[in-house]
């Protein structure tokens, strides 16, 4: 029997933009929450891009479809007071409304916690902002880099000599993202037993640090430092590392005796078990850079695709470096549901879904991307607004 997904029947009024609070509501849609993005009357500044292409030209970039299919689009105002109205009146429909202003906006629009709070007692409002709801630095805005660069992700990220690297993604984004999604899957949870709503308070720069625990209490506990170890596995095991091929570039994850046996016999460098610099993982690390290079001369004889056949054969963990377009080819995606096809008006296109599988009710797109403001006559008149009264509202420009 099909089952329900985790959230259907769940309603979140989202007033998210960019990347960090949409990525977060766009993982609850995945979920079956219903999401109706609000958005200005101008459209979410990822709608449109550069304007470079097809996609960007319909107010439907490819970075704004990543984290906003699969919700209805509303266009409100929110600086005249006829859209203040409209939001208090569905407030007491909606389970979640999610921001991501700095704080204290949604208060001087008048529409801050405190107030929808007293309007709807089993509301939780997730706020995501760079340092959160208290603190000194509340009312400082935050990006992305800013906040990997604060948060201490840069700090151990790349090459020594080329000093702190920002991760090849919007890592603080999607982090926060993330983590405000598990804070109001959190707080629902809780509403069931408690039947109280809640205020889910994320700061970015916590959120990055949730992620770093292992540097953070490691540094906290002993004093050590974490630095920049360029593509060395956090172990500081040399045969977790990056490995030039005859063709490219391979990782190793060789991290117990038994594996780094296997790897140095395949190798055909048995002969190294007996050096006295590689005898254990204390005089093998220490001795790094001639274990590289022992390593890295015989793997630069075969290409990646057939040392990826030979290590797979003889159970020694490795993978080739992938470009996003190789990645996105692999097999393995026939059998998984990461990647979905949604259906639109302008033909089919693929979407990344939820990164993990439920034996009932999984995460999938069940709506194409919204156009700007497509659904602002429904959900008007779902919170009982008459045809006249949304016509008069266009007029007035409040949606």
């Amino acid at each position: 029997m099909e089952m329900s997904k985790p959230f259907a029947g769940v309603k979140i009024l989202d007033f998210t933009r960019v990347l960090a609070g949409p990525y977060s509501s766009y993982q609850l849609a995945l979920l079956g929450a219903d999401v109706i993005k609000v958005e200005s009357r101008e459209g979410d500044d990822m709608r449109y891009g550069n304007r470079a292409n097809e996609w960007e030209k319909r107010g439907m970039a490819a970075p704004w479809i990543s984290v906003n299919a699969g919700k209805r689009s509303i266009t409100l105002d929110l600086k005249q007071p006829k859209a203040i109205e409209i939001v208090k009146r569905m407030v007491p429909t909606v389970d979640v409304v999610m921001e991501n202003f700095r704080p204290g906006v949604m208060d001087k629009l008048g529409i801050g916690y405190e107030t929808l709070k007293a309007i709807n007692p089993r509301l939780i409002y997730c706020a995501v902002s760079g340092f959160g709801q208290v603190g000194p630095d509340r009312a400082t805005a935050a990006f992305d880099g800013m906040i990997q660069a604060m948060s201490g992700l840069m700090s151990i990220t790349g090459f020594p000599q080329n000093g702190p690297t920002r991760v090849g993604f919007a890592g603080a984004d999607v982090m926060s993202g993330a983590t405000a999604a598990f804070g109001v899957a959190s707080a629902l949870y809780q509403r069931t037993h408690t039947g109280k709503g809640q205020l889910v308070d994320v700061a970015m720069i916590d959120a990055v640090m949730g992620y770093l625990a292992q540097q953070f209490t490691e540094h906290l506990i002993t004093g050590r430092v974490h630095e920049q170890a360029a593509n060395l596995s956090v172990t500081r095991k040399p045969t977790g590392n990056l490995f030039k091929t005859e063709d490219g570039w391979m990782v190793l994850a060789v991290m117990t005796e038994p594996q780094f046996q296997r790897l140095m016999k395949v190798l055909g460098r048995a002969d190294a078990l007996a050096d006295p610099r590689f005898v254990d993982w204390p005089t093998r690390i220490a001795n790094n850079t001639a274990l590289h290079e022992i390593i890295e001369a015989v793997m630069k004889t075969e290409t990646s695709a057939a040392w990826t056949a030979l290590f797979a054969k003889h159970d020694i963990p490795a993978g080739r470096v992938l470009s996003i377009p190789e990645t996105a080819q692999l097999d393995l995606f026939q059998h998984r549901t990461v990647l979905q096809t949604v259906e639109t008006e302008y033909g089919p296109i693929k979407v990344v879904g939820s990164g993990f599988r439920l034996e009932h009710g999984g995460g999938s797109v069940e709506r194409p991307p919204a156009k700007l403001g497509q659904h602002t006559d429904e959900v008007l008149g779902e919170a009982g607004y008459s045809p006249a009264e949304i016509a008069e509202m266009r007029t007035a420009k409040v949606v």
